[in-house]
Order: structure tokens, then C-alpha cells, then sequence
């Protein structure tokens, strides 16, 4: 690969934090995710979530709902509490039907919600969050 078009990767490189209780489900999540587009990252649980956001600096963070000791709708509240993390987008990726997910996206003042499950709504609703076009994802993948 050219090194200019190495660069430009990495600049307009996303990065995606995936937070969830199930290491499977996150290495799983990141198989699927990882492009020549998007960087994902994964964190284990909610302890030290706002640490690893800080960190990472993602541009979309998926958050389980259902996680022992602290829910994702809970953590949620708290990171939505904490300003140096007020830009950056939250979007619950769980299990939970959609009416539950829908009234969970309003009552917790997030982005939205993606049900786990179909890989390829996953892959279109995380670069739509992103802001990458199906088209510019596509010419990345040739």
C-alpha cells in the first residue's frame, strides 16, 4: 500500500469503544467492525469506562445495557454526567427489544440504539453514526 494512502487512513481513521460484560461478544464485535475506516477498541464492564473514554477519545461508543453491578442505561447516566465526555455520541447495543431500547434512548438522553444480533445492521448503523458512506466503506474495503 502507498504510504500517502496509509496516512490518509490514518487520519480519517473512527474509533469505536464497544463496552460489554461478555469478552466473546467483544472480540466478535470487533471482528465485524474493524476496517480500513474504523478503529475499534473494547473494554470489559463498566469500571473504568470514563478512563478508557478519555483515553481513546472514540468518535462512537457502543454500550451494552445488560451488564451485572452497573446497567449500561446507569453507566450511561453517569458518562452523560461528566463534561469532558458530553461530545461523544452514545448508542446502547443490546439485547433488549426495540420498544425497551427506543424508551431507554429517550429516558437516558442518548444517540441511539442498535439491537444485537443482524451483523449487517450492526456494520450500516455504526458507519451511519460515524458518518461514513456506504460508498467511501466500500472503496476502502477494494
Amino acid at each position: 500500500m502507498d504510504i500517502s494512502i496509509q496516512a490518509k487512513n490514518q487520519i480519517t481513521k473512527k474509533k469505536v469503544l464497544v463496552v460489554d460484560d461478555d469478552e466473546v461478544y467483544l472480540y466478535t464485535t470487533k471482528g465485524i467492525l474493524q476496517s480500513d475506516q474504523i478503529e475499534v477498541y473494547t473494554h470489559l464492564n463498566w469500571f473504568g469506562v470514563t478512563n478508557r473514554m478519555k483515553e481513546v477519545q472514540p468518535d462512537l461508543v457502543l454500550l451494552d445495557i445488560n451488564m451485572p453491578a452497573l446497567a449500561g442505561d446507569k453507566l450511561a447516566d453517569l458518562l452523560r454526567r461528566n463534561m469532558d465526555l458530553l461530545h461523544i455520541p452514545i448508542v446502547f447495543h443490546s439485547s433488549n427489544d426495540e420498544e425497551s431500547l427506543r424508551n431507554s434512548v429517550v429516558a437516558h438522553r442518548i444517540n441511539g440504539y442498535i439491537c444485537k444480533g443482524d451483523v449487517n445492521t450492526l456494520k450500516k448503523k455504526v458507519e451511519r453514526y460515524l458518518g461514513i458512506s456506504v460508498l467511501e466503506s466500500a472503496t476502502a474495503r477494494l
